[in-house]
């Protein structure tokens, strides 16, 4: 009897140490909103906030995030140096003043994000042109120049969907960002036409009657007006620089099953029939390069269920990567269901790994993590990001590696032990290294890069400062180079004595 005891207790072992070393994943998208909408850079003088965005950057990686999603255009404005639109009163407090001393928040995160192996996504909002609290807009905002081409709703100034020349507007702001800073991704959130307000219809009926494009029903021409301009972005993105990844993060609920048989058991906000965002459409078309729905609710919640809808985005994930929109402060004050002394993050991230076609998650908001409420960063540092993480393969973009790194050689230094390398000649840009990623194995490990345990660091440098002890223990690095769109190459080793 004690026998089987015994190997049922080493098989439950054994088990338990497979769920855990697949719950390390090698390739994983786990970003993390940093947002300006809710005020935490107002007002700041340029070092506080560079110290602050700092610290946060520096946590985060601690975390184990590899992707930034930073706001620079909340309102027809921005948080970087633009040649069309007003600095944010996000940023300054007044709108159209510039930091002073001057600098440019969007081109420091571009440098400091990719100083630390992280990816940084250029996130905008299309067509909300004044928030409610804003009282003055600079004489250089759209509103002010071509008042025509918005209209109010609910204290709020929109640019009007329907308009041409609107998409062609916001095509020109996101061109002239991408061919101004190298960043990794241009991301939408989930502010498409504007959530509905009891009593208060949206006045664009005229603009509708001038130019119905044939269509009789206004709800589906608007949601083609959203097509529109969600193709033209991504075909401007594709034709100009393909390597930068093109992403939204929609209201959490498609459809709810009372408006369509297809959609969620849920009973809230939609977006194809409340925002008139036909995200499935556009996962479908290929006109998105990854999903980010935001299920913020928690499990058990009476309308939006999160175990209903992350399951149900698993199955319509269509053609494209699929990541989820986490909520940290709702996670970590709700009950897990079956167990009331822990809060819910396991169980939401044991949903998150175990169902096909998720590949990642996102963390609203960033500053949560850092303040690691309720443990949530803690861990992600000791379990759920325990290990480096490489960005999900993109091959509808891009597929062909770059060539491996060369002189591969360990150097002593002034600053100690130094491993270097030289990065691998490229023809194109959609070859060329980016980044590398540092292995290292003992005398007694088999080299398998497929483990994620062995990554020791994901550098955008060609050389690693090695941790330098008695001279006594063989190991063996090894170092492959990824391209923007991570594909790893062949790669490099050295045995080396530390």
């Amino acid at each position: 009897m004690m026998k089987k005891v015994k190997l049922l207790i080493s098989l439950v072992c054994l088990l338990f140490s497979v769920v855990q070393v697949q719950a390390q994943l090698k390739r994983e998208f786990r970003g993390a909103w940093i947002q300006c909408v809710n005020g935490q850079f107002q007002g700041m003088s340029t070092q506080k906030m560079q110290s602050v965005l700092t610290q946060q950057l520096d946590e985060l990686q601690r975390c184990g995030i590899n992707a930034i999603l930073f706001q620079v255009r909340p309102e027809g404005d921005a948080l970087y140096a633009s040649k069309y639109e007003p600095w944010s009163r996000f940023l300054t407090g007044v709108q159209g003043q510039a930091p002073n001393p001057y600098w440019d928040p969007l081109q420091w995160m571009v440098d400091e994000c990719h100083k630390r192996g992280m990816e940084i996504h250029a996130w905008l909002n299309p067509y909300r042109a004044k928030t409610k609290g804003t009282k003055a807009l600079a004489s250089n905002h759209a509103y002010q120049q071509h008042p025509e081409r918005h209209f109010w709703f609910d204290e709020m100034i929109i640019s009007d969907p329907g308009l041409e020349e609107n998409r062609k507007y916001f095509c020109t702001i996101i061109k002239d960002i991408i061919d101004r800073y190298d960043v990794d991704g241009i991301h939408i959130d989930d502010y498409f036409y504007p959530y509905p307000v009891p009593g208060i219809s949206l006045p664009d009926q005229q603009t509708f009657a001038a130019n119905p494009r044939g269509f009789q029903n206004i709800g589906d021409w608007r949601r083609d007006n959203v097509n529109l301009l969600i193709k033209e972005i991504h075909e401007m993105i594709r034709g100009y620089k393909p390597w930068i990844k093109f992403g939204v993060s929609p209201f959490g609920i498609y459809r709810n099953q009372r408006s369509d048989p297809k959609g969620s058991n849920t009973n809230g906000t939609q977006n194809y029939d409340d925002l008139y965002a036909d995200i499935l459409k556009w996962v479908d078309e290929g006109w998105v390069d990854y999903n980010i729905p935001q299920i913020y609710w928690e499990i058990g919640h009476s309308a939006a269920d999160y175990d209903t809808l992350i399951r149900w985005w698993s199955r319509n994930a269509g053609k494209r990567p699929l990541f989820i929109g986490q909520d940290v402060m709702r996670t970590v004050n709700a009950k897990d269901p079956m167990d009331p002394t822990i809060n819910q993050m396991a169980r939401k991230y044991q949903l998150q790994r175990s169902l096909e076609n998720i590949e990642g998650s996102c963390q609203w908001p960033a500053s949560s993590v850092v303040d690691n409420a309720g443990g949530y960063g803690d861990m992600l540092k000791k379990n759920y990001h325990k290990y480096p993480a490489l960005q999900p393969l993109m091959p509808f973009i891009d597929k062909t590696a770059p060539k491996k790194v060369t002189k591969l050689k360990p150097v002593w230094i002034e600053d100690g032990y130094v491993l270097f390398w030289t990065a691998p000649k490229f023809k194109y840009e959609m070859d060329r290294a980016v980044r590398y990623v540092v292995y290292r194995f003992k005398k007694s490990e088999r080299v398998d890069l497929s483990d994620p345990s062995h990554i020791i660091t994901i550098t955008s440098n060609t050389f690693y400062k090695l941790p330098y002890e008695q001279g006594n223990i063989s190991y063996t690095y090894v170092v492959t180079a990824l391209d923007r769109l991570s594909n790893e190459s062949k790669s490099a080793k050295k045995k080396i004595k530390l």
